[in-house]
């Protein structure tokens, strides 16, 4: 009898055993599976992260093809409106544009009376004023070289800046740009550039 015992208690012990493992192992197979379901999970989120990234990358990369074309195709004029004009240069800072051209091209040396030779020029810069910049304040500006008046008859530097000032502003005003949107100053030759050439020049500033 106590023999029996002794067996049944051990196959009783040995079937808790193998019952208790095999939970365990199915244990294991839930929880891996369960991790496996949220790697998926995971890895599925993240595909269509990366699908509406690339989405909106190829979007931004046309948009700025577009842009680019646009530009190609549009004329440097319309950048630059007074973009060649004989004798002229351009130079912009903030809202201000200013033109600027040689004294040698608009008038003979020591003199303040316009080259008919520039007048067709100044009928271009007149046409993008108004074009361009109606309304706009416009400040006509006369510079010189710095070497002493001595023979023109002008006082100074300063008064032959101005007269030469003078000189555009009225033959703009005579094309139509509006005299009372118009100032005219002189600098003189407190302003010089490079060189005494590049120095004497009327400045055509556009303003706000």
């Amino acid at each position: 009898m106590h023999g029996r015992t002794l067996a049944t208690l051990i196959l009783f012990v040995i079937g808790t055993l193998l019952t208790g493992c095999n939970d365990s192992a199915k244990t294991k197979v839930a929880m891996l599976t369960d991790e496996n379901q949220e790697l998926r999970n995971q890895l599925e989120e993240r595909d269509r992260a990366l699908d509406a990234t690339t989405s909106d990358l190829r979007e931004a990369n046309r948009m700025l093809r577009e842009q680019q074309e646009l530009m190609a195709t549009q004329p440097a004029a319309e950048a630059n409106p007074f973009a060649g004009i004989e004798g002229v240069s351009t130079s912009v800072s903030g809202n201000e544009v200013t033109v600027s051209m040689q004294g040698d091209i608009l008038f003979d040396s020591g003199r303040a009376s316009l080259r008919g030779s520039a007048k067709k020029s100044l009928d271009q810069i007149a046409n993008v004023i108004k074009s361009n910049y109606p309304g706009k304040r416009i400040v006509v500006v006369g510079h010189t070289d710095s070497d002493p008046i001595r023979k023109s008859g002008y006082k100074s530097n300063h008064h032959l800046g101005f007269e030469r000032g003078w000189a555009v502003y009225e033959y703009l005003s005579k094309r139509g740009v509006s005299d009372s949107s118009m100032a005219v100053s002189s600098y003189g030759p407190t302003e010089p550039m490079g060189t005494k050439k590049e120095s004497r020049r009327v400045e055509i500033v556009v303003a706000d």
